[in-house]
């Protein structure tokens, strides 16, 4: 985590970086972590996050732009790991509205089955 940005004790997300509750980790990195759902929307769905606390993604990327660009990495790597060789769906949401559910930003990677367009 960030030496200049503190833990949000009550936050779910900081706590599975912290290890006091346990994921099924798909990856690790020194600015990041990803996981898999535990309520998967897809065949493969995975939640990369920052180890820092940002309620959501443009907090984060003006915070800490560099480990937004991260995220984009991670994602890359587990979906080439996973076998999502036809493709799959990068998904911030933001807000209420959006169904954010978890105010510690996080990506959705998505795949394993063919994607709806128009989302929502």
């Amino acid at each position: 985590m960030s030496a200049d940005r503190p833990r949000d004790d009550a936050c779910l997300f900081c706590k599975i970086v912290a290890g006091e509750i346990p994921a099924d980790i798909v990856h690790e990195s020194a600015t990041t972590i990803a996981f898999r759902d535990l309520t998967p929307q897809a065949p493969a769905h995975m939640l990369v996050i920052p180890r820092s606390h940002y309620p959501n993604a443009a907090e984060l990327a003006h915070g800490e732009p560099a480990t937004a660009a991260h995220l984009f990495a991670a994602a890359n790597e587990i979906a080439a790991a996973d076998g999502l060789d036809n493709g799959y769906r990068l998904v911030f949401n933001t807000g209420p509205d959006a169904h954010q559910t978890v105010f510690h930003v996080h990506m959705h990677l998505l795949g394993g089955r063919s994607m709806g367009w128009p989302p929502g």
